[in-house]
C-alpha cells in the first residue's frame, strides 16, 4: 500500500494536546476507513498506518487492539492488520442489534419527546423529501440524509437516558457505517427511507408507542432487505 505525503493527515506536532493519542488514533483509523483511504477488507502494515495517520507506534497499537476487540479489524502478529469486509453476517447482526435496542427506546421516545424537537425533525424530513422530489439526489440531499439518520435514531436512543446503551450504540454505528460503504443510494431509495422515517415520526407525534415500534420494525426490515440486495 503506497502512502504519499499528501495522504498524511497530520504529523505528531499538529496533534498537540488534543486528548490521548490512542483516542485520536482510534478516531483517525475509523475515519480513514469510512473515507475509503483504507478499503474495507484491506490488509496493511503497521508502518503504513503510522505514515497515513501521523500517529506514533505505541498509541496506534493501543487503538488497534481496541478496534480488534470491537470486530473492526484483525491483527496478524508480524504480518499486518486486516480490516473487516462487510458481508451478510455483519449486516444481519447490525440490524438485529438495532432492532432490539431501538424498539424499546422508541416506545419511550414516543411518550417523552419534546414536541418542538420532534417538530423540527419532521420539518427537516419534509424539506429533504421535497428537494429530492424536485431536484433529485444532490450532494446536499445526501448530506442531509446522513444527518437525519443520525438525528432521528440518536434521539430515540437518548430518550432512554442510559450511558451504557449510548456507548454500545455508538460502537454499533461504526458497523453500520461499514455496511453502508458500498450501498448504491438512488433518489427512489432515499425517498422510501424518508417515508419510513415519517411513519415513525407521525406515530410519535400521536404519542402511540406501539405504532412507533411497529413503524420502526418495518423501517429496519426494509433497510435490511435493501442492504442484503448488495450481496
Amino acid at each position: 500500500m503506497q502512502v504519499s505525503e499528501h495522504d498524511n493527515l497530520s504529523n505528531v506536532a499538529e496533534i498537540g494536546g488534543n486528548g490521548r493519542l490512542s483516542d485520536l488514533a482510534y478516531t483517525r483509523i475509523l475515519e480513514t476507513l469510512f473515507e475509503r483511504k483504507i478499503p474495507a477488507g484491506a490488509f496493511v502494515s503497521q508502518n503504513d498506518l503510522v505514515k497515513l495517520l501521523g500517529i506514533p507506534v505505541a498509541p496506534l497499537r493501543d487503538a488497534l487492539r481496541i478496534l480488534e476487540t470491537e470486530g473492526v479489524l484483525t491483527i496478524h502478529p508480524r504480518s499486518g492488520i486486516q480490516f473487516v469486509k462487510p458481508g451478510l453476517e455483519l449486516t444481519r447482526s447490525t440490524y438485529q442489534f438495532r432492532s432490539i435496542i431501538e424498539r424499546a427506546a422508541v416506545a419511550v421516545f414516543a411518550e417523552t419527546v419534546d414536541e418542538a424537537e420532534l417538530g423540527e425533525i419532521e420539518r427537516r424530513h419534509i424539506e429533504v423529501t421535497r428537494r429530492i422530489e424536485a431536484e433529485g439526489l444532490t450532494d446536499w440531499a445526501r448530506g442531509e440524509l446522513e444527518q437525519l439518520e443520525v438525528v432521528l435514531h440518536n434521539s430515540i436512543i437518548a430518550s432512554l437516558n442510559n450511558p451504557l446503551i449510548e456507548t454500545t450504540y455508538k460502537r454499533m454505528h461504526n458497523y453500520l457505517r461499514l455496511v453502508r460503504l458500498d450501498r448504491k443510494l438512488t433518489a427512489p431509495l432515499a425517498l422510501r427511507s424518508l417515508r419510513e422515517h415519517m411513519e415513525i415520526i407521525l406515530a410519535c407525534k400521536a404519542r402511540d408507542p406501539e405504532k412507533a415500534a411497529a413503524a420502526l420494525s418495518t423501517h429496519f426490515t426494509a433497510a435490511l432487505q435493501r442492504h442484503m440486495g448488495m450481496y
